[in-house]
């Protein structure tokens, strides 16, 4: 829900003092007189709305003749009286000035005047089940006789009342699976669990609600690629706050996360390739309940994707180092918004590798031991599917028929990248069986592009001999037909 936010913002807000101040306001108008005298509930509340002190009367939404006390003439069709707008018409009287920049200028306001196009254009822009109008109007989340200002705390659409006005439909599970039954209708429930949430109940209208993610009148499906939730706008919808560096400030949070996200292994995925299955902000911390992972949880978070990291991590002996220190698991190597592509590099007690940081060599502990070998095994294995790839390349380039030792490249390849996943068993056998599988292959393809360019050679120099031998025969032969006819001319 939430629609609502940019529409009030166009109006001045005013408080009841003002209007009380202005007794002479609809002196004359006999609609306001005669429901004050019946003290019904639409009066009462108009004398608090920002159209009353405006100026704005029963008429000029209702229609009719507002100087006349005789209730014929003054609701007379002939005098224009329409009564109550019913569906989408409702929408279209609001919109006959808030999308009419002259009008609204006349008004005092010079804010945008695009709200009834972005109603029409968003998902609740879509046909209700009775198929003659749109599923929300305006007066669905700002009220009708009663409307204040978005920030006035008394507002529907006020930061710490829009979640309750948006949950009247999206909570009530009988009304939301009448237009799609696949939508959840626990997000009130998940968003009081969340750091948002909470904040949201203990009046902080700083945090975020509905309206500051989905936006408001041009709330879109998360599936449309304009929704601010949409995964590859969700890192930006964010950043909208958590790049605020004044606004986070006061709860004490960085306002670096989206630098570094777009920077990570994650965010060119999702940024620059456009992937979507790449993890966005809420794939770590959540939608609706979003809140930061605490230690024991980050490795389940990151679980859900590499979940055979997770489970070899789970059996090493850093599982237990780690929650004795209350260390987060993968976070405390690899980060958590600037994840960089893993390399060898990481690997190993060298400067610049992680390892090094605990295990230092003159503790000669097994771990650094562990280390060091495991770096050695990966570095060989590096090394040996460089050399099986440039002699490839090389009997290649000379012509020779090396299809099937290219081919098995792929499972030298494949090898290092399991050796990055067994890394993670901190286990030097089964990270050193991955690495020896790759090194048999590779010594494999090495050797026979080795034998595919000692044949091209064998047969450059088979050639040179055949054509010595052919050149000596050729010549030998043109000499020998030479003498003959020579021989021939001479007995002649």
């Amino acid at each position: 829900m939430g629609l609502m936010r940019l529409q009030l913002s166009l109006l001045i807000p005013i408080s009841a003092a003002i209007i009380a101040s202005q007794p002479r306001l609809f002196a004359g108008d006999q609609c306001v007189t005669c429901h004050e005298a019946m003290e019904d509930a639409p009066s009462k509340m108009f004398k608090h709305d920002v159209h009353a002190a405006k100026g704005l009367s029963c008429a000029d939404c209702h229609g009719g003749n507002s100087k006349s006390d005789d209730a014929e003439v003054a609701m007379s069709k002939k005098e224009g009286f329409i009564g109550v707008p019913k569906g989408d018409e409702i929408s279209k009287m609001c919109a006959s000035c808030h999308a009419d920049g002259e009008a609204m200028r006349r008004y005092g306001s010079q804010l945008p005047t695009n709200q009834w196009e972005d109603l029409q254009t968003s998902v609740h822009g879509k046909l209700a089940t009775n198929g003659r109008e749109h599923i929300v109007q305006c007066i669905t989340c700002h009220s009708a006789h009663g409307i204040v200002h978005v920030k006035d705390a008394a507002s529907p659409v006020y930061p710490l009342n829009v979640v309750k006005t948006c949950t009247k439909c999206h909570a009530n599970a009988t009304y939301m699976r009448t237009y799609n039954p696949s939508i959840a209708v626990d997000q009130l429930d998940k968003y009081k669990t969340s750091v948002h949430g909470m904040r949201n109940a203990k009046g902080d209208a700083h945090t975020a609600e509905c309206a500051s993610c989905h936006g408001s009148h041009d709330i879109r499906s998360a599936a449309d690629l304009k929704s601010k939730v949409y995964p590859t706008n969700i890192p930006s919808t964010c950043a909208h706050c958590h790049s605020d560096s004044d606004l986070m400030k006061k709860y004490g949070i960085p306002s670096d996360q989206y630098v570094k996200f777009a920077r990570s292994v994650h965010g060119i995925a999702l940024l620059q390739k456009n992937d979507v299955s790449a993890p966005a902000c809420n794939s770590c911390h959540g939608n609706h309940g979003a809140a930061p992972p605490g230690v024991e949880s980050v490795s389940k978070v990151c679980g859900t994707c590499h979940a055979l990291n997770a489970d070899l991590f789970s059996s090493s002996p850093h599982k237990k180092a780690f929650d004795d220190r209350k260390l987060p698991e993968c976070e405390t190597c690899h980060g958590n918004h600037e994840i960089l592509a893993a390399t060898d590099s990481l690997l190993g007690v060298a400067p610049g590798a992680l390892c090094g940081k605990c295990h230092k060599g003159d503790d000669n502990s097994l771990g650094y031991k562990v280390a060091l070998a495991m770096r050695q095994l990966a570095d060989s294995l590096k090394d040996a599917e460089l050399k099986g790839r440039n002699l490839v390349d090389e009997a290649e380039q000379k012509g020779m028929e090396i299809s099937e030792a290219k081919f098995k490249l792929r499972d030298v390849r494949q090898a290092r990248l399991q050796s990055r996943t067994m890394v993670h068993s901190f286990n030097e056998q089964k990270f050193g069986d991955v690495v020896h599988k790759g090194l048999a292959v590779a010594v494999l393809v090495s050797g026979e592009g080795q034998s595919a360019i000692d044949e091209y050679y064998f047969r450059r120099i088979g050639l040179g001999v055949a054509t010595i031998i052919i050149t000596i025969l050729a010549t030998s032969l043109y000499l020998l037909i030479r003498r003959i006819e020579r021989k021939q001319h001479a007995n002649k």
